[in-house]
């Protein structure tokens, strides 16, 4: 069996990244892999990742981030984005595309579409739109353990302005909002963080058994 716990061990949220070292493409593509294949509510995937390596918009981005340098240090920047309406259309397409890679008529799935709109149409805009983010943390942690799997290292922030980015990235016009975003590259020698003994909560604390 694979060692799972050793990864996890080693990771770390970055604070300094080499800005000289690049994650490969064969990673990258890893990585996004991972994220591709993460769980969703009914399979749904209610989010966009936006893959920034462009320096000058990072550049734009940085100060609306509370001008943390992982923004533009680090070798990629991840941006998930939920989607802040799921809709009919929405369900239409994902379950044709349920139908074209499982060779499923539309009609057998006519059931599941009119379950899962009886369900998501019942929530408000606002309801929608947390739960699609929640749907993001899944992708995000996929993301994580990939990250460091491969021995990439990472940063996942909430440390900014999401209507700047937003706004930057003109994401309303797509129906998506920025949640989290996710920097990705490798450790400056300078980054004293990862000296830092890790700190989590005891087993005793973290579970319960009943």
């Amino acid at each position: 069996m694979s060692d799972i716990l050793t990864p996890l061990k080693w990771r770390y949220a970055v604070k300094k990244f080499d800005d000289t070292k690049k994650v490969s493409q064969k990673d990258l593509e890893q990585i996004l892999e991972a994220i591709q294949l993460s769980a969703s509510s009914y399979g749904l995937q209610p989010y966009e990742v936006f893959v920034v390596t462009d320096a000058e918009l990072r550049q734009k981005l940085q100060p609306a981030s509370w001008g943390q340098s992982q923004i533009v240090d680090a070798s990629h920047l991840l941006i998930f984005a939920n989607k802040t309406n799921v809709d009919d259309a929405y369900i239409d397409a994902y379950l044709e595309n349920v139908g074209a890679i499982r060779n499923l008529p539309t009609e057998a799935l006519t059931g599941y579409a009119d379950f899962m709109k009886s369900k998501i149409n019942e929530l408000s805009a606002e309801q929608k739109n947390i739960w699609t983010a929640k749907q993001v943390y899944i992708a995000l942690g996929n993301a994580l353990d990939a990250c460091a799997a491969l021995q990439v290292d990472s940063c996942p922030m909430e440390g900014f302005d999401n209507a700047t980015y937003n706004e930057i990235l003109d994401l309303p016009s797509k129906g998506l909002n920025a949640t989290v975003v996710l920097p990705i590259g490798y450790r400056s020698t300078e980054d004293q963080t990862q000296h830092y003994e890790k700190v989590r909560k005891s087993k005793e604390d973290l579970f319960t058994f009943i």
